[in-house]
């Protein structure tokens, strides 16, 4: 049986915020159109932290810059922005049970950085919550 890396995405359960789970967001990422176009646009680096998951404290990022849009474990380079959470706020935002934005306005999820190029890069986002949405189909949040 082949990894969901080796398989660019596969059809294989992961767990939310895994090495897996990174890693089919990346192919997921890579596969997409629509986020190589937005990365003709916009070019930003977010890292998001999530604290005192089942795999312990989780760093991952999204970078778009010069077309290309790719997602991956550690912080962005050039880092723009970042995200920190603990894991029940990420997993009730992910699963809808939360919107990210009562998340940030009640400090559940804390902003640090360029907050002017987050809101500015809206489109970004929207185009990752499509790509997101392909893979949480398979994902599991325990």
């Amino acid at each position: 049986m082949s990894s969901p890396t080796e398989s660019g995405g596969g059809g294989d359960r992961v767990r939310y915020l895994s090495l897996d789970w990174i890693n089919a967001m990346r192919a997921a990422v890579e596969a997409s159109d629509h986020m190589r176009d937005v990365a003709k646009q916009y070019t930003i680096g977010a890292t998001q932290v999530v604290s005192s998951g089942p795999e312990g404290d989780v760093t991952y990022h999204v970078q778009l810059r010069d077309g290309d849009a790719s997602v991956g474990p550690g912080p962005a380079d050039p880092e723009d922005v970042k995200m920190e959470q603990d894991w029940d706020t990420a997993v009730a935002v992910a699963t809808g049970d939360l919107n990210g934005q009562e998340a940030f306005v009640s400090g559940r999820i804390r902003l640090f950085g360029d907050q002017q190029k987050l809101l500015d890069s809206q489109p970004v986002f929207g185009a990752l919550d499509a790509v997101f949405t392909t893979v949480s189909q398979r994902t599991d949040y325990v």
